[in-house]
């Protein structure tokens, strides 16, 4: 969510030409195997990926899942095991691409948007997720190992939890998907709390860094709408049964993270109304503050009016001036103006001004 894509390295390239586009890095690009049935599981890394070829005619379930797509040559290894149209490749080395699903003869291509927040940075990671979802396999691209999301995913299949191990490949897909859905609420909680912060912090002492922290979230919350909101009609796509590929017994799963999709729109939704109605709390009560200063302002400038108004009368420079000549004028006039303004005091303290 930090970094600016540097597009101009396709510029003049023909289409399907793969070519990384996004955050630079240089770790090694991770392969992982899980391939399982209801009675076996087979868990390892894997550093050629044309041993997989042969589980593609088993009845097996294989998932492939790759860490790191800015290296080129495994990328086009799997295109050509798997049988992956080189547009497919392009998008999935490009994480710019916005949430999608594209139906082909024999695969699903997904794109989602994961988000996590880290704990020891205090902060939201945004990064791509690609799915190839086949009759039996199920291939998913990752940018970087910056959070194991599908750990629990692993999980349940190594230690035969749940019904994962039971259904198909596409089941696999859907509890992927819903693995990133439920990232989704997490980033929401840390959303929730900084809004919560926000909002105390501006009834207490509205400051311009304030601002900046809503404006910050603002942006924030912009970008998980745009990687929400396409979602639902990928899952509105799957839950139709337009593809071959979903299985009847997947609706009902399908439909229950539609659910959770929509939850989080309309969370998102609502955080965006509450930054905007920050944003005018804090116009109001910089308004009402400066109310405040110019009352206070108004209030002195009131009390010295007439005092002044009796200075400069005095201190005008005539003869005929009887008061000047007076023992006690001096101490009178002290009094004068002392009365004067303690009356307007009072006054003003019983209207309730101050």
């Amino acid at each position: 969510m930090k970094f600016i894509p540097r597009r101009n390295k396709k510029r003049g390239l023909p289409p399907g030409t793969p070519v990384h586009v996004g955050k630079q890095r240089h770790e090694p690009t991770r392969i992982t195997l899980v391939d399982y049935d209801e009675a076996t599981i087979q868990m390892m890394p894997v550093e050629d990926v044309s041993v997989c070829v042969p589980l593609k005619e088993l009845p097996t379930v294989t998932w492939l899942h790759v860490e790191g797509v800015h290296n080129l040559a495994p990328i086009q290894q799997l295109g050509e095991c798997f049988g992956l149209h080189a547009l497919v490749l392009e998008d999935i080395m490009n994480t710019e691409q916005r949430p999608k699903v594209e139906a082909f003869d024999d695969y699903l291509y997904i794109v989602l948007k994961l988000m996590t927040y880290d704990t020891q940075k205090e902060e939201v990671q945004s990064e791509q997720v690609s799915l190839i979802v086949g009759h039996n396999f199920v291939l998913s691209f990752e940018e970087g190992p910056l959070n194991d999301v599908f750990s629990t995913v692993r999980d349940r299949i190594q230690h035969n939890r749940g019904r994962i191990k039971k259904m198909e490949a596409d089941y696999l897909a859907y509890s992927l998907i819903d693995a990133i859905v439920d990232h989704y609420f997490v980033v929401l909680e840390y959303y929730g709390e900084a809004i919560e912060e926000i909002e105390d912090a501006l009834l207490d002492q509205p400051s311009h860094e304030i601002v900046q922290d809503i404006q910050h979230l603002r942006r924030e919350m912009i970008y998980l709408r745009k990687s929400v909101w396409p979602l639902r009609e990928i899952l509105g796509h799957l839950e139709r049964g337009e593809s071959n590929l979903i299985r009847e017994s997947t609706y009902v799963y399908l439909r229950d993270v539609y659910d959770h999709t929509i939850q989080v729109i309309d969370t998102v939704e609502t955080y965006r109304d509450m930054l905007s109605s920050l944003q005018d709390i804090y116009l109001s009560s910089i308004s009402n503050h400066m109310n405040e200063v110019m009352k206070t302002l108004t209030i002195f400038a009131s009390i010295f009016i007439p005092l002044t108004f009796v200075v400069g009368v005095y201190g005008m420079n005539f003869e005929n001036m009887p008061e000047l000549k007076w023992y006690w004028s001096y101490p009178a006039l002290w009094g004068l103006m002392v009365i004067m303004g303690g009356g307007m005091l009072v006054y003003f303290r019983r209207k309730g001004w101050f």
